[in-house]
């Protein structure tokens, strides 16, 4: 049996120690020994023995001690984790991981029990010592943590002030779906509140980037009480056009200028994508609305002789790729494209790597929620994206168009 934490002679012999003559030590000490005793007793039981102990009901052995700092209240604390032969150990009375490492083992070991692993888990699997967990196992860890997800995707939006910007976007990743491998697609939300802080809003997991898909997942904003958005900045995927033009009636729409001019590129000879987009980008630095018109016309000028087809993207979306400029200044290089989000989807994508090819759609979004959860939280730590005097010169919100949609019954 293990020895109770009062009775230990060593740790009586250090809290008289004369050379502790703090008292605070002397409580952090007793802190220390504390949670090393309830460590040691939770693995006694993962074992099913104690330290040099015998039985019967013996389920692994140990290996072994790895050291572990531990911030409290009272400082940091240097404990002792016990290693198991088979499989790893940490002590439940201790968040055992970050939200995303826990979702993305949870994604691994769902994965290596249901026998839709990959080469790529199947080495993690066997890095991690074997995958020792049952079926049931991880079917309760996976509800643990989808239940505190699923809140974070539908907790209220509902805000004074609301959101005046929101960025839409996508990214795909390998699915499991009926024996085939699919590409589906996790569709986000962020927002910058009407404070100047940037949020996370939402996320789903689809078969495809359809209008029916993007506009369930604008109408679920809505039901949660998203208002106020004035500007919406996405890349110009019909479908998701459709939806927001649907859903957030009286709002701006920004089509993405990266996205802009990777489409304007496509259209032309490598060795002249340079020019062009030189001439592009032109557009974008200049210091008020009616100078970037300008600059659009001396561009179509240029264009339009030998590259005729991007002249016609131009000319077709000369207005959506200058709608940033009806708000204030200070936000143009962050609204007038995507890269807010698409940081996110970089996130998302170097996790998702790790696993190589989601069991089912389940697991996808339960990785995709818990980074972007986690990435919420940084940016809720007191900086803004936008300063609150600048966040002042946005127009007043009108709610007419998100708010009416649900009154009038337009939004299912």
């Amino acid at each position: 049996m293990t020895t109770p934490i009062f009775a230990s002679q060593e740790l009586l012999a250090r809290l008289t120690d004369e050379n502790v003559t703090s008292d605070v030590d002397r409580i952090r000490e007793l802190l220390r020994a504390a949670l090393q005793h309830l460590i040691d007793v939770e693995a006694a039981q993962v074992i099913g023995a104690d330290r040099y102990e015998r039985t019967s009901g013996r389920t692994n052995q140990r290996n072994g001690t790895r050291g572990h700092t531990i911030d409290t209240g009272a400082g940091r604390l240097d404990v002792a984790f016990p290693k198991v032969r088979h499989g790893s150990f940490y002590p439940n009375l201790l968040e055992p991981r970050r939200r995303i490492d826990r979702a993305l083992l949870a994604v691994i070991q769902e994965a290596y029990v249901h026998g839709v692993s990959t080469r790529k888990v199947d080495d993690l699997v066997a890095a991690l010592g074997g995958c020792s967990v049952s079926k049931s196992e991880v079917s309760r860890m996976c509800g643990e943590l989808d239940a505190d997800l699923q809140a974070f995707r539908e907790r209220s939006l509902a805000e004074e002030g609301g959101y005046p910007y929101v960025y839409l976007d996508a990214t795909y990743e390998k699915v499991r779906q009926g024996g085939r491998i699919v590409s589906m697609a996790l569709v986000i939300a962020i927002g910058i509140r009407h404070t100047g802080e940037k949020c996370v809003l939402g996320a789903s997991v689809g078969p495809s980037e359809s209008e029916e898909f993007w506009l369930a997942f604008c109408r679920s904003l809505l039901h949660r009480g998203l208002t106020g958005v004035q500007l919406v900045i996405s890349d110009a995927h019909e479908g998701l056009k459709n939806a927001i033009r649907t859903c957030f009636a009286g709002a701006s729409w920004q089509r993405c200028k990266v996205h802009f001019l990777r489409n304007a590129a496509a259209l032309v000879g490598r060795q002249d994508a340079p020019a062009v987009l030189a001439i592009l980008k032109t557009i974008f630095l200049q210091p008020s609305h009616a100078e970037a018109r300008s600059a659009v016309s001396r561009a179509l000028e240029l264009l339009e002789p030998k590259h005729p087809k991007v002249a016609k993207l131009l000319r077709d979306a000369e207005d959506d790729v200058l709608a940033f400029m009806a708000f204030p200044q200070p936000h143009w290089s962050a609204i007038s494209s995507s890269n807010a989000i698409e940081r996110v989807n970089g996130e998302v994508d170097r996790r998702a790597k790790v696993v190589g090819i989601f069991p089912n759609e389940a697991s996808l979004l339960r990785l995709g929620t818990a980074i972007l959860q986690e990435q919420h939280d940084e940016w809720q730590d007191g900086k803004r994206a936008f300063s609150l005097a600048s966040m002042k010169l946005v127009l007043a919100p009108d709610d007419v168009g998100a708010t009416n949609l649900l009154t009038e019954g337009l939004v299912a």
